[in-house]
């Protein structure tokens, strides 16, 4: 192969298009794309081109990106919004011609990123894929990270989990108030009541469904972080009498009888052949007539693989796995739970991702002090990519509300929906 006889802005109008709402300045001093476009790119060491051409799939960006290799001035969703459209309409040939213009040298091997994780195969030492203690340390991995960080991004309601906008003008928080909301509505609250909040971050749903609907509340979590903050949190409130945050194993929850039981964003980390076995638990959990509302991200449809890619696995969410609506509903109905109702709330995550890349951006500064300069841009990559793909219906996310049945069929369920959805 000929050695490399381009400039490194040259190969990126290739990849681009000169009409590119972006521009691009090199290290080799080259340049593309207009001078005063909204979004910058600088592409500042060989490094990135080392990433970008050895690493599979989204690898290479991301690697290149939480280095500094590769820095984005402007707004870091828009110019993945750009590269995405671009990128997608490479052919083999423009791969080819981006491999003979670069030369091979780039293809060589180098260290990732301090803060990438080794790939599924090399983690087995922590035990096997969904293992408890492979489990446990995954959470810990991406939750314990530091709350006064989750406090920056997230805001006042603490919430990690797609808000629900009652209106195109509602604010983050609003929209959050809202999501609890509507599950302790989907769920039939009333006082009395008992509930389990599984996976319950740090316990905004517990206190609001104990604070508006009179009901007795058990959260429990993988993250020591979250439990901590969470049950110091409820004490603060002088709501300890009717709420209780604990660090466990949502599988080691003892108490049943459970009028109601919310699972908001777990799913997620529980492996795609444990779903079964998941809402089997739960459904043993819960009385007759009780509810269970699953809220969590799906693909959107069965051909895609449960597991997540290279960056989300190994930067974000280690070990996740998706599953496609049908296949949650299946898993619920075979565990004995009847699926009363479903609803997609893709288009209310983009725009809760929106929200938190905002305060981000916002207090950027603050969140380097408090996690430093890789984990920030790890984290503002992340959540402006899940943005686009939400956006761009790559993955949904799904609210699937079943109910426990009595011996004799009944479900203590309203002829219609009364929720207001």
């Amino acid at each position: 192969m000929s050695k490399a006889t381009k400039s490194v802005g040259e190969v990126f109008e290739r990849v681009l298009g000169p009409t590119a709402a972006v521009s691009i300045t090199a290290y080799d001093g080259s340049s593309a794309g207009p001078a005063d476009a909204p979004v910058a790119i600088r592409v500042c060491s060989p490094l990135a081109l080392d990433y970008l051409m050895s690493s599979p799939g989204d690898l290479g960006l991301a690697r290149a990106y939480v280095s500094g290799a590769l820095e984005v001035t402007g707004d870091l969703y828009a110019a993945l919004r750009t590269l995405a459209a671009h990128v997608d309409q490479l052919r083999p040939a423009d791969r080819l011609w981006l491999l003979r213009a670069l030369g091979p040298r780039h293809l060589r091997r180098v260290r990732p990123p301090a803060e990438e994780l080794p790939g599924r195969a090399q983690r087995t030492l922590s035990g096997l894929r969904h293992s408890r203690a492979r489990d446990s340390e995954a959470i810990s991995r991406h939750y314990d990270v530091s709350n006064r960080f989750y406090e920056l991004i997230l805001g006042p309601s603490m919430a990690y989990t797609c808000a629900v906008y009652p209106a195109a003008g509602s604010s983050l928080e609003e929209a959050q108030a809202h999501k609890f909301d509507l599950v302790c509505r989907k769920l039939g609250l009333e006082p009395g009541m008992r509930l389990l909040d599984v996976g319950c971050g740090w316990g905004g749903m517990v206190k609001h469904a104990v604070r508006h609907y009179g009901v007795q509340a058990l959260g429990v979590t993988l993250s020591q972080e979250q439990a901590r903050w969470a049950q110091k949190d409820i004490v603060a409130n002088g709501l300890a009498d009717r709420a209780e945050i604990r660090y466990l194993d949502y599988r080691d929850v003892a108490e049943s009888g459970f009028d109601a039981i919310s699972s908001i964003g777990l799913t997620e980390h529980i492996g795609a052949r444990n779903v079964p076995a998941y809402f089997r638990f739960l459904a043993s959990r819960l009385k007759p007539r009780g509810r269970l509302l699953n809220h969590c991200i799906t693909n959107p449809d069965t051909g895609v693989p449960h597991r997540s890619g290279g960056f989300i696995d190994r930067y974000v969410f280690p070990d996740g796995e998706l599953e496609a609506p049908g296949e949650i509903i299946t898993a619920m109905h075979d565990s004995g739970l009847e699926v009363r109702h479903s609803e997609n709330l893709r288009e209310h995550y983009a725009a809760t991702l929106a929200g938190w890349c905002a305060n981000l951006e916002t207090h950027r500064d603050a969140a380097v002090a408090e996690a430093g300069a890789g984990r920030t841009r790890v984290w503002a990559l992340y959540l402006a990519a899940c943005r686009l793909a939400f956006e761009r219906r790559e993955i949904e996310l799904h609210q699937v509300l079943g109910v426990k049945t009595g011996e004799d069929g009944a479900a203590g369920m309203p002829l219609r929906p009364d929720w207001g959805v």
